[in-house]
């Protein structure tokens, strides 16, 4: 078995970074890389990626219903007119990540979130902008090579993009695991049996905007 692939008891060969744990293997099979449109689902993962910035992507997935209904679905509108009392409710709410400058950071991306929205038409119109050209991509993407390439250029021009309108917590390795887990690339590496499936569904992705 190449290096940063694992076989699963179902017989089929994974990236292995899930470490065979249950529910982390279904993300990885069924969300991570497929790509996503909807405006909520992406201001969330934006979010959840702030959070997730020194802990395991398994912390915050564990976590992300309460995550979801501390954040009122992470429907940005709502969010943006969160209050002090939201704040220190957040704070004291143990079943998410109770790091006050990332959920004040949280309110004040979606505010960002919605002038982005009036500018750009939908998020997802504004994130897609910044999908790499297909031949910047490497011809072969094994483990080696996906270690190597914790940012990439398009991820750096996104990340200086939003901090210069006014988003935080959102680093060029923070915003490369967004457009990993959001399908503006396919980072399932070879091998893996969820990478001709994630690149079916990316030709077939009507690219909005």
């Amino acid at each position: 078995m190449a290096e940063g692939l694992i076989k699963g008891e179902d017989g089929r060969t994974r990236c292995s970074w899930h470490g065979g744990i249950a529910e982390y293997a279904a993300y990885h099979d069924r969300e991570w890389g497929r790509p996503v449109a909807d405006d909520r689902r992406l201001f969330e993962k934006i979010c959840l990626e702030g959070f997730q910035s020194g802990l395991s992507w398994l912390t915050i997935l564990r976590k992300r219903e309460n995550f979801r209904k501390g954040f009122a679905g992470f429907d940005f509108d709502k969010v943006a007119r969160f209050t002090e009392t939201d704040v220190e409710r957040l704070v004291a709410d143990a079943g998410i990540i109770r790091h006050r400058g990332k959920i004040v950071s949280t309110i004040n991306n979606a505010a960002r979130a919605r002038d982005l929205v009036k500018e750009a038409g939908s998020l997802a119109a504004y994130f897609w902008r910044f999908e790499p050209d297909p031949k910047s991509r490497p011809k072969t993407l094994d483990w080696a090579t996906l270690r190597a390439m914790p940012t990439t250029p398009e991820s750096i021009a996104l990340s200086k993009d939003l901090k210069k309108r006014g988003w935080s917590f959102v680093g060029p390795t923070t915003v490369y695991a967004f457009m990993q887990a959001m399908g503006l690339v396919n980072d399932h590496i070879h091998g893996c049996y969820c990478r001709p499936e994630a690149e079916a569904e990316r030709k077939a992705f009507k690219r909005p905007g």
